[in-house]
């Protein structure tokens, strides 16, 4: 988050707006732009239906449900919801007529996309 909140100038210069879609209750998002000093839209999918209709979500197995729990992760706890979900990291610019013009989504949940690949993708697009 931090990332895009240091490009969210660039990205306005474009005239696009920044918002990002997390699976955490309202209230740890709130916290989370406090903390941060966050000053773009931050919305909250806690029960992952956004996400889900855009096919990103995946169950995190058994296994892994452990490891999370051994460092303090609790994802249900996070997200209010009883299932172990999580979407994949993705970054989506749509056009001002609701056109999907890029995307950049990664299975695995540790790669996030980079902040200048937005900036790259709304050049193009104000070409």
């Amino acid at each position: 988050m931090y990332a895009l909140q240091e490009s969210l100038e660039e990205i306005q210069k474009f005239g696009a707006t920044l918002v990002a879609i997390t699976p955490q209750r309202t209230e740890l998002s709130l916290s989370m732009v406090e903390s941060n000093d966050l000053t773009f839209d931050i919305l909250s999918d806690s029960d992952n239906a956004l996400t889900g209709s855009l096919g990103l979500n995946f169950d995190i197995p058994d296994d892994l449900r452990e490891i999370y729990l051994s460092f303090g992760i609790d994802l249900p706890a996070c997200s209010g919801q009883p299932r172990w979900i999580l979407p994949m990291p993705a970054r989506i610019v749509v056009d001002k007529k609701g056109i999907v013009r890029a995307t950049d989504i990664d299975p695995d949940y540790t790669v996030r996309p980079e902040a200048t690949k937005t900036l790259t993708d709304l050049s193009r697009l104000s070409d």
